[in-house]
């Protein structure tokens, strides 16, 4: 879903390359949008929560990014509060706790530098640069973060074979009667592996953030997070919407035991009661060789992805 306004072009795709790696748009020039998403982190990051430029803390875990362009609903951030790629770039430079500016004295650094007026002159045929441009230009350097690599991905094209035990993680996946995974977050017909969607999965009997709930202000959706893609977890711990589980055996315990319900929990958590769906060792352990068959370390290697710099 590209907008009609911000078509793909080599030259904007090169300036939001640029813009996303530079800590320019920060307040003190120390922090970019690389800070939080890194390429080898899949861009996410391996702290719970980052910190901004005034060492404040977050109170999220930094999404990682790639196969945005596919996002069906077009909502961004674990509550949804941007409706569009475009809206999301613009957040994160104002937001006290991260890069702590304002967008007239990020758009006057730029404005000011020896090299981007031309560089937005040939993106987007001015050298008059605003906010909009900006996030116009970080939107289509994401758009390409596309990861499509993996072994399973290898396997769907029948170029590689899966070992029995990936195999048996993927049928587990599969089942309704298993580890029924696949109502969130895909199948091999939907090799995003997200339904892009907002679910409760059973985190918290209470909520000390409401997530989407805070977002359209209906009770009905508080607890509820953006369900993140399966693919890349190697590189990108810690889970969840606040990083509260620092490996993907304890992502796996919270489903096989640990879930908790509330007056929101999904529908689909249809194990709640019993505290999840009860997996053996040895079926934790094939899920887990199944999830591991969705990196892809071409994606977070790929040079054309790393810093211009």
């Amino acid at each position: 879903a590209i907008p009609g306004d911000n078509p793909q072009t080599v030259e904007g795709i090169a300036l939001g390359r640029r813009l996303f790696f530079d800590p320019i748009l920060s307040s003190d020039s120390s922090q970019a949008c690389a800070s939080c998403h890194m390429p080898f982190d899949a861009f996410s990051d391996n702290d719970q929560f980052s910190t901004g430029v005034t060492g404040a803390l977050g109170d999220r875990n930094s999404m990682a990014i790639f196969n945005v362009a596919w996002n069906w609903n077009n909502k961004f951030f674990w509550d949804g509060r941007a409706n569009t790629l475009e809206a999301q770039a613009l957040g994160p430079v104002v937001n006290p706790v991260e890069m702590n500016n304002t967008w007239p004295n990020a758009v006057a650094s730029l404005q000011n530098h020896p090299t981007y007026p031309s560089l937005f002159q040939a993106a987007f045929g001015t050298s008059t640069i605003d906010s909009i441009l900006v996030a116009k230009a970080i939107a289509q350097f994401e758009r390409i973060l596309i990861s499509a690599n993996t072994k399973f991905d290898q396997f769907l094209l029948g170029q590689v074979a899966l070992t029995a035990s990936e195999l048996n993680g993927f049928n587990l996946f599969m089942d309704e009667n298993g580890g029924d995974c696949f109502h969130c977050h895909g199948s091999a017909a939907n090799p995003l592996w997200t339904d892009n969607a907002f679910h409760n999965n059973g985190l918290d009997a209470t909520f000390s953030d409401n997530g989407l709930g805070g977002i359209t202000g209906n009770p009905n959706d508080n607890g509820k997070f953006k369900t993140p893609s399966l693919r890349n977890l190697f590189f990108s711990a810690p889970y969840m919407h606040d990083g509260r589980f620092a490996t993907i055996d304890e992502v796996i315990d919270h489903y096989s035991t640990g879930l908790v319900s509330s007056p929101t929990i999904d529908p689909l958590m249809k194990s709640v009661s019993q505290g999840g769906v009860q997996l053996t060792p040895a079926e934790k352990s094939d899920l887990k060789a199944f999830l591991m068959t969705l990196n892809d370390p071409n994606f977070v290697q790929n040079q054309d992805f790393q810093s211009p710099f």
